[in-house]
C-alpha cells in the first residue's frame, strides 16, 4: 500500500492491520543468542547504514534471536542487566515485533516471544510502502508506569533516549550480519496503538524495519 493510501486511511481511521498469515505460536521460544560471534565493533560501525529495501524472506529463528538479543536482552544474569542503558533502571521500553504471524512482545527473561495480537499490524507500522512485505517489523513502546520516579514532563525523552541505543544495538547487529534495517518516526501512531491493543500509559516511540537487503536472501 502506498503512503497517500495509508495516510488517507488513517485521515478517516481507517488504517488498520491485515489478517495473520502462517501458523503462528502463542509462544516463539527463541535459541540461545550467539555472543562469541560477529564481526568487530569497528568495522560494524563503519557498514552501519539505514536502507530501505528488503527481501520478504523471514529471518531464520537464531538471525532474530541474536538480533532481539543486541537490541534488548538480559547480558548480565546476576543482576539482571540488558545490553542497553535505562534511566534507574526502569526499563520502560518494550520491544514488540510485528511479524506476518502476529504481533509478539519480547520477553529479556525468558529470550521468547510472546504473541499479545493475532493479526498482522506491519502494513500500520509507518506509512512507507516497504513495511508491508519486509519480514518483521519492531516497534519501540514506552511504559510510563514504570517510570514513576521520573518527572512526567521528562518521562518521553528519557524513554527516546533508551529506544534510540536499543534501535542503535540492532543497527550494529545487522552490519555485523548482512540484514538491512532503517529506522523509522513516520507513522499514524494512533492507528498504531490501536492495532497493537496498547493503554493509556503506553506511549508508540519509534519503528525499525529489518530484513536481508532485497534480493540477498540466502537460498
Amino acid at each position: 500500500m502506498n503512503p497517500l493510501t495509508k495516510m488517507a486511511l488513517g485521515l478517516i481511521g481507517q488504517l488498520r492491520p491485515e489478517p495473520p498469515t502462517g501458523d503462528g505460536s502463542p509462544v516463539l521460544a527463541l535459541p540461545p543468542p550467539r555472543c562469541d560471534g560477529g564481526m568487530p565493533l569497528m568495522q560494524a560501525l563503519a557498514r552501519r547504514q539505514s536502507q530501505r529495501e528488503f527481501d520478504p524472506v523471514a529471518l531464520p529463528m537464531p538471525v532474530l534471536s541474536d538480533l532481539l538479543w543486541a537490541a534488548a536482552g538480559v547480558n548480565r544474569h546476576d543482576s539482571g542487566g540488558r545490553t542497553v542503558p535505562s534511566a534507574m533502571n526502569a526499563q520502560e521500553v518494550d520491544l514488540y515485533v510485528a511479524l506476518p504471524e502476529g504481533l509478539y512482545l519480547y520477553d529479556p527473561q525468558a529470550h521468547a516471544l510472546q504473541r499479545t495480537v493475532v493479526t498482522d499490524v506491519r502494513r500500520v507500522t509507518g506509512y512507507q510502502d516497504f513495511v508491508d512485505s519486509a519480514p518483521l517489523d519492531l516497534v519501540y513502546v514506552a511504559e510510563h508506569a514504570r517510570m514513576k520516579l521520573v518527572p512526567a514532563e521528562q518521562r518521553s525523552t528519557y524513554a527516546a533516549a533508551a529506544a534510540g541505543a536499543m534501535a542503535q544495538n540492532v543497527y550494529l547487529q545487522a552490519a555485523s550480519t548482512g540484514l538491512a534495517t532503517v529506522i523509522r518516526a513516520w507513522l499514524d501512531r494512533t492507528a498504531l496503538a490501536q492495532a497493537m491493543g496498547l493503554g493509556t500509559n503506553q506511549q508508540v516511540l519509534l519503528a525499525q524495519t529489518v530484513g536481508w537487503p532485497a534480493g540477498a536472501a540466502p537460498p
